[in-house]
């Protein structure tokens, strides 16, 4: 028990940072799905209070995913009605749970570094460039809505137009202290003091924003941000009616073929989402862990399971809210969990304060997540990698900022796969172990050409290696060792640590990749 709190001075304010980034999102991504808003919060906190415990991800935080809205709107129309939905999103999380328990969560580890460092740095664009009209006060594209052509006919890049046609400039002053406050307080001056590291910069921007507008109401009405201009957390007057929120699936719908057709897209669709989003978590990790995807297969399943009995939508591991988790210094799953406590809190007792939060106060906080997540020196950094690095990667870029994230992530793939087959494909290594049982020494020895496409038997080999082991990864045969297979290598380093491995490497290149250490 003292294990799973010892970091929650980091968790804590983390897990509040997620809180107020994932609250408008679950209210965004639900009302884009012709659902109701409370399904929206349903999944939200079913991600944090169920997922977190069973997933083995340290910063994965689940919840409604904006990439299903579409999927969830056309499903709830065909199918005729919400309950029938429900029950297709039951299903899809018991297919989840096969595919974990049969391991088809391995497919997890052959999405290549370039493609997934293309698609963190396409949300962060995509974050910025949704969240501008927000921070402008025009608020006509709901929360979540993240694909390039919109729900309202709009695009991306027309929305930036209105935003500045018709800003708001209560929404102007309320985004730009907001920012102001953001950005001081990572100067690593404040940092010194204890005060900026317990209390996350996002509620000062917060609690700022409440009393900008609440003086704004007073001395200065025209500039007061009323109705689309904040959030909008249902309320409930009584007990009753806030149990009344809560809808059961229609079970009898159960011979439905559309129910099953409907699940077995969700299961597929959402299973995706979550082992691109864990696998790009693992790449944003300072300790530098690695998620066991089947685990996180089978707790993503029991996630819907649930959401589904209670009346919410189906969820997936989100990039944006995990971003947000490792961006606010969480440490380990209880950030998650907290951000579910916060969520259920605020549903409960706080519904009136969270309604007078300006969008344009979460806008700031998205769009220093945005920002992290797309900065030049990472596109940078992929072009000194060269060509077979760096246009995958921008391929994958400019797929999902103009289509949506699973057709640019099977763009960005098609286009690295062509790079690898231009390589002959060998085996990886050769496995050799000697010793004695109590101290076994094994030796990796890399053969000519490793690729990115033996990344996957070369992280679970290094994970099943004996505690307290000498290991030695021996390079002096290899050609080539491609950039994801250094990656993982060098990442070895710490967890081996951890471990009590003793670990040589031999003629291993230095790893020059983003985020190397």
């Amino acid at each position: 028990m003292k294990d799973l709190f010892k970091d929650i001075k980091y968790d804590l304010p983390a897990g509040l940072v997620v809180f107020l980034v994932a609250l408008p999102l679950c209210l965004g991504i639900a009302l884009a799905s012709g659902a109701p808003l409370f399904s929206g919060i349903i999944t939200g906190v079913v991600g944090g209070l169920v997922v977190s415990l069973v997933s083995g991800s340290a910063l994965s935080v689940s919840g409604p995913a904006a990439g299903l809205t579409v999927i969830v709107l056309n499903s709830i129309h065909q199918i005729g009605s919400f309950e029938v939905f429900l029950l297709a999103v039951v299903l899809a999380g018991v297919i989840q749970i096969v595919l974990g328990v049969v391991k088809a969560g391995i497919i997890g580890h052959y999405f290549p570094s370039s493609v997934i460092k293309g698609m963190l740095a396409a949300i962060g664009l995509i974050l910025v460039f949704k969240q501008i009209p927000h921070a402008f006060g025009y608020d006509k594209d709901n929360e979540g809505d993240f694909e390039f052509i919109q729900i309202d006919g709009e695009n991306t890049f027309s929305e930036l137009i209105n935003a500045i046609n018709f800003l708001h400039p209560g929404a102007v002053i309320v985004s730009a202290v907001s920012l102001t406050i953001l950005m001081v307080w990572d100067k690593p001056f404040f940092k010194k003091y204890a005060f900026f590291k317990l209390v996350p910069g996002a509620l000062i921007a917060v609690a700022c924003g409440i009393l900008i507008n609440i003086y704004f109401e007073v001395f200065f009405p025209v500039l007061t941000l009323k109705n689309d201009h904040l959030v909008k957390l249902p309320v409930s007057s009584s007990v009753q009616e806030f149990l009344g929120q809560f809808t059961l699936p229609d079970f009898s719908a159960i011979a439905n073929p559309q129910v099953y057709i409907t699940a077995i897209t969700i299961g597929i669709v959402a299973s995706l989402e979550s082992l691109l989003s864990v696998e790009a978590t693992d790449k944003l990790d300072p300790f530098k862990r690695n998620t066991p995807t089947n685990r996180e297969l089978i707790a993503q399943g029991l996630g819907n399971v649930v959401a589904g009995l209670l009346g919410g939508l189906p969820l997936t591991a989100v990039i944006v809210r995990s971003s947000a988790n490792i961006n606010a210094g969480g440490r380990t799953k209880l950030s998650a969990f907290i951000h579910g406590v916060f969520l259920v809190i605020s549903v409960v007792a706080f519904t009136a304060l969270l309604n007078k939060i300006p969008l344009a106060c979460l806008a700031a906080v998205l769009l220093v997540v945005g920002y992290k997540l797309a900065k030049i020196s990472l596109f940078k950094s992929m072009y000194k990698l060269g060509w077979g690095q760096f246009l995958p990667f921008i391929v994958t870029v400019l797929a999902i900022l103009f289509s949506d994230l699973l057709k640019g992530i099977g763009i960005g793939m098609a286009v690295s796969i062509f790079f690898i087959l231009r390589n002959n494909y060998r085996r990886a290594y050769n496995f050799n172990e000697a010793g004695s049982p109590e101290k076994p020494v094994i030796t990796i020895e890399l053969v000519e050409d490793v690729t990115f496409i033996n990344k996957g038997a070369i992280t679970l080999t290094l994970d099943k290696l004996p505690m307290n082991s000498k290991v030695v990864i021996d390079g002096t045969n290899a050609r080539t060792i491609d950039i994801d297979v250094l990656e993982i290598i060098h990442n070895f380093k710490t967890t081996a640590q951890l471990r009590g491995i003793q670990l040589e490497l031999k003629a291993i290149p230095e790893f020059k990749g983003v985020g190397a250490h």
